[in-house]
């Protein structure tokens, strides 16, 4: 196996790219001359990444939304491929992104080039059929979650247990009060995060609800705070709704820092996504909320395996709710009104600003229930605490060796 391995990555959100980087990271520990290229974003090229794409070409999410990218998207790709294939790298690994990575890790898989796929796709949660696909893109899954291994082996998918990241990353006990001095929020009275996602789309259709909810919570609760920690190509976006909503002094915009910004808070209100994961990671209490165009919406849904779209109600529940007998139907649990939430989900035509902002004081006027949440996600910590970076730089390289 040579010293100087090469590896291309794909990325295609920012969520993916703080994850190959970490990668990368443990990666280049091991082989300090690793060259690595491909898609990726700014945290990935602090790790000495050749970013010949950016992240941002492949953050898009819906059906309705990705069809004017669509055209752009399939040359990226088989641009991509077409490279890879001459230069032949060492390792393919397609961070997330099935949708983009699927087709090309088949295709680098049918030519002979050695691929991995970081991070299984929720087959459990909605799309069941991506299976198929994975089957034929990945030699090998690195899995976030504990109990997918064994239900891709199921499958004939060989698959590894490396742990999630951010739970490495992210302290099992936050420091609040340094939280808020460090982000200048000084005074005694509850701090909001609004966490409206990292996409266009999503920041379009959740933001102006957030900022409503804003103001109905502090006419309940006047000396409330809120705090939006904007991505950097929406920042501007952000900025100007912060400006027309009306809030004023009590409505901050930081740039990034949604770490910092999680463990200051008392509570969120936050799309559903990674951020979920990051925010119980941070025993933060939460609204889950997601809103997207009608068409869109329908589509997904119809695809849904589970009565939850938020990763903590998903790894907080029984696991009879993931593992379903064969002879139930695909979608039986979709909508089960007896399912367990450990935190609120408002979606779609649900996630009024009243009723956002109602699930928001409901959690800061019963403390009780917060010290519970807070217990209930420090044990979620432990469970997906690992060694992430070393497991799957342990894969990596037996994969090399083959």
């Amino acid at each position: 196996m040579s010293e100087s391995p090469t590896i291309s990555l794909v990325a295609g959100e920012p969520s993916g790219d703080m994850l190959a980087a970490l990668l990368l990271q443990s990666l280049r520990a091991r082989w300090p001359g690793l060259r690595a290229g491909g898609i990726g974003g700014a945290h990935m090229a602090e790790q000495g990444f050749d970013a010949w794409w950016p992240v941002e070409k492949l953050s898009v999410r819906g059906y309705l939304e990705v069809l004017p990218r669509l055209p752009e998207l399939l040359r990226i790709r088989r641009q991509l491929a077409d490279r890879l294939l001459k230069e032949r790298p060492d390792l393919f690994i397609g961070v997330d992104a099935p949708d983009f990575n699927f087709d090309l890790e088949a295709r680098l898989k049918s030519a002979g080039l050695k691929t991995l796929h970081f991070i299984s796709p929720s087959f459990w949660a909605w799309r069941p059929e991506k299976l198929l696909k994975l089957k034929a893109a990945a030699d090998h899954v690195l899995c976030l979650f504990p109990f997918e291994p064994e239900m891709l082996a199921e499958h004939g998918i060989a698959a590894t247990f490396v742990g999630h990241p951010l739970a490495n990353i992210i302290p099992m006990k936050p420091n609040r009060p340094a939280a808020r001095q460090g982000l200048g929020l000084e005074g005694d009275g509850p701090v909001v995060a609004l966490l409206p996602g990292s996409r266009a789309a999503e920041v379009k259709h959740l933001l102006p609800r957030f900022l409503q909810a804003a103001a109905h919570i502090r006419h309940s609760r006047p000396n409330a705070r809120f705090i939006v920690p904007a991505v950097a190509h929406l920042h501007g976006q952000i900025e100007l709704a912060a400006q027309a909503s009306g809030l004023g002094a009590a409505l901050t915009v930081v740039p990034g820092q949604s770490h910092q910004v999680l463990a200051a808070c008392d509570v969120t209100l936050i799309a559903s996504g990674t951020a979920t994961l990051e925010a119980a990671l941070f025993k933060c209490p939460m609204v889950i909320a997601y809103a997207m165009p009608a068409i869109s919406y329908r589509l997904m849904r119809r695809m849904r395996q589970l009565p939850w779209i938020g990763l903590p109600n998903v790894l907080c529940a029984p696991g009879h709710w993931l593992r379903r007998p064969p002879e139930i139907a695909p979608h039986a649990f979709a909508d089960r009104p007896d399912a367990p939430f450990v935190v609120p989900e408002l979606v779609q035509d649900a996630a009024t600003p009243q009723a956002l902002a109602e699930a928001v004081l409901d959690w800061l006027d019963t403390p009780e229930k917060i010290s519970a949440i807070e217990q209930r996600f420090a044990m979620l910590h432990e469970e997906l605490h690992r060694d992430t970076s070393r497991l799957a730089t342990d894969v990596i390289e037996s994969l090399l060796a083959r």
